[in-house]
């Protein structure tokens, strides 16, 4: 499966730029820019990897960032940063953010990041899906439903 990224950062040609680059090497990117419309295409979408501008008017990165976290926990975020923001940055990181990457960013540089976002992620979702078979299994009530 193709890792699901949301790129968000108010610069339009960026965002334009770097969707096109990362869909080209088989990404399956939204695009979004600014706080606001992030969140809410993250409540309608289940993102592997959001790749997040810390330097945002209005809503900036890092509240953006508290919110993706207390929507979607398992979302793996790469906080996006220019000169003078990589205290912000890594800020970002003590809440939860994965890593984070100077702009302008080298593409492979980026890709490596995202798979390992999105094999991190993947490897979440598997262990509760064990852990939530293995309490199913366990449980006396599921004795009964069998019996």
């Amino acid at each position: 499966m193709k890792p699901r990224v949301l790129i968000v950062d108010d610069e339009k040609e960026f965002v334009e730029s770097l969707s096109e680059r990362l869909a080209l090497r088989d990404c399956d990117v939204q695009t979004s820019l600014n706080g606001a419309d992030a969140i809410e295409k993250i409540k309608q979408t289940n993102f592997d990897v959001v790749i997040l501008d810390v330097a945002m008017p209005n809503m900036d990165g890092v509240e953006t960032l508290r919110q993706i976290k207390g929507i979607k926990p398992l979302t793996e975020v790469i906080m996006l940063t220019g000169q003078g923001t990589v205290e912000t940055a890594v800020e970002g990181m003590q809440l939860g953010a994965m890593d984070y990457v100077m702009k302008p960013c080298s593409t492979p540089d980026l890709l490596e990041k995202i798979q390992k976002g999105y094999e991190r992620k993947t490897e979440h979702e598997e262990r509760i899906r064990e852990a939530k078979v293995k309490e199913f299994i366990s449980s006396p009530q599921s004795v009964l439903r069998q019996g």
